[in-house]
């Protein structure tokens, strides 16, 4: 009996469809070493910039500029020269990874993971999928839509929608790199942890009588199976899609933040933000989710101004209170809102995350 040749070999109980040809198999595209080689060598010119900046912040400080060694003006001016390029680099490194993350993390496949959870599995799940996912509060309006057309729980798309924003992966990394692991950790703990809860509250609470009347008219549409699995290449390519769109929208919010924080660390004395936003002050947390609110910037932006104030003796609890409520309960944002919750559904978001962000406060102000 003569067998035929493996590239001619058809599987039995099936149709022409079946054949499968050694000749024809698509191979999986592989990065060709030259490419490699180019990435490796765009990380290492990375580091020593991001090494070199330092040195060179302070010689066009003190040699160059002339200004005297701790003057309140030197001192603001190096922080500013150090800081925006450092904060930028470590953005653009940070995002550029993230971008390639969230390849695989599309709004459609966001919205297929947390569809049909039970609901406090689904606050859990949609906490944790925020971190991943990059969305700002500027997407609050067709994600809340797609989210509630999708058949989502209320409370889960607000635990969503609560984390996505406020426990940003790349302001993380950024307070990784600023501030020290610890105090990344403490904010991504207690930001997933008011996101479920106050999801989970507004859940218990049966509020949907308050989305306004088209959004819960809209049918949500058989999401589009994705053609094809992307290639390594395509996932890079969408991660420097990824650096052009986030850092050049909001690289100028870091910019200001950074020349508000060198301000600070220039200016104003120690004592007094001690004295405004120390521990002993007890209204200063919920001062600092007042002054909060009305402003506006992403979690990139807060770091540096951040940074300045608890090096100024700012405790950790009211600025971690300040930054969320900035972040998570800006006046923009909840304007946004009010084109698809009716009044009461915003005063109870706002409400219940307040409360969240003040309890953090006081807690981490007692504990550290």
């Amino acid at each position: 009996m003569q067998l035929k040749p493996m590239a001619e070999f058809k599987t039995c109980c099936a149709g022409p469809k079946a054949t499968f040809s050694l000749e024809t198999a698509a191979a999986p595209k592989k990065i060709k070493p030259p490419e490699v080689a180019v990435f490796i060598a765009t990380l290492a010119a990375w580091w020593l910039v991001y090494q070199s900046l330092l040195p060179v912040a302070r010689y066009l400080t003190y040699d160059l500029i002339g200004l005297t060694p701790g003057s309140h003006l030197a001192d603001a001016v190096e922080f500013f020269i150090y800081d925006t390029p450092k904060v930028l680099m470590l953005l653009t490194i940070v995002v550029f990874g993230v971008g390639i993350i969230n390849s695989f993390f599309t709004p459609e496949r966001t919205r297929r993971i947390l569809a049909g959870k039970k609901e406090t599995l689904g606050n859990v799940l949609a906490a944790f999928l925020g971190v991943a996912t990059p969305f700002c509060s500027c997407s609050a309006i067709p994600l809340f839509i797609g989210f509630v057309t999708a058949g989502i729980p209320l409370g889960v798309t607000f635990s969503f929608l609560i984390s996505a924003p406020m426990v940003n992966e790349v302001a993380l990394v950024l307070l990784y790199g600023l501030l020290g692991w610890k105090v990344a950790a403490i904010y991504m703990g207690t930001g997933i942890l008011i996101a479920m809860v106050a999801g989970w509250v507004i859940g218990r609470l049966k509020m949907e009588r308050h989305i306004e009347g088209w959004v819960t008219e809209i049918r949500a549409a058989e999401a589009p199976v994705e053609s094809g699995a992307q290639t390594l290449r395509d996932r890079v390519r969408y991660g420097l899609d990824a650096v052009k769109d986030i850092v050049g929208k909001v690289w100028k919010w870091i910019v200001l933040g950074i020349a508000v924080g060198a301000l600070i660390h220039g200016y104003v004395p120690e004592n007094f933000l001690a004295a405004i936003m120390g521990k002993e002050a007890w209204w200063s947390v919920p001062i600092a989710v007042l002054i909060g609110i009305p402003m506006y910037s992403n979690a990139a932006g807060m770091i540096p101004i951040v940074q300045a104030l608890l090096e100024k003796g700012a405790a950790l609890g009211t600025v971690l209170a300040f930054m969320m409520s900035v972040i998570a309960l800006s006046l923009p944002e909840i304007l946004i809102l009010r084109k698809v919750l009716r009044v009461r559904l915003i005063a109870t978001f706002v409400g219940v995350v307040g409360l969240g962000i003040l309890i953090v406060g006081y807690l981490f102000n007692m504990i550290i």
